[in-house]
């Protein structure tokens, strides 16, 4: 099992408002394979946080259709574990991301990454190098 960063659903839903370039196309295929494999079964883990955050660009940038029929379609899978987050788990990734120079939502996942012992991520968050995990993008 990995663990699927927001970006991941980012990239390969959004329908892109402008041309992009070789390295953002690439992106989005590796993101839609990602979510093709994850889609015919392939286990994932996620956090309710990092799933809040797909929903809000999807809301600003598609609306409230789109963004609802994304969480239900994510909660209903049997393959997605969708992890809870507690206070204690904000504030260690609040403690980890000063550490370590990456977001807060990036430590959350760390976090919750070792508790489950994940070692490995779907991500194209270059952030993710300072920590001790492995960045999977294929």
């Amino acid at each position: 099992m990995r663990f699927v960063d927001a970006n991941v659903f980012i990239y390969a839903i959004l329908a892109p408002r402008r041309a992009l370039s070789d390295r953002e196309l690439e992106i989005k295929r590796r993101a839609k394979a990602i979510l093709a494999r994850i889609n015919e079964g392939e286990e994932a883990l996620t956090t309710v946080v990092h799933l809040s955050e797909v929903a809000n660009v999807l809301e600003d940038y598609a609306g409230t259709r789109l963004a609802a029929a994304f969480i239900r379609d994510v909660l209903s899978r049997e393959n997605i574990v969708v992890e809870a987050v507690s206070a204690s788990d904000y504030l260690a990734s609040s403690l980890l991301a000063l550490e370590k120079g990456v977001s807060v939502n990036d430590a959350l996942a760390y976090v919750v990454m070792m508790k489950r012992n994940i070692h490995e991520i779907y991500t194209f968050d270059k952030h993710f190098e300072k920590l001790n995990v492995k960045i999977v993008q294929e």
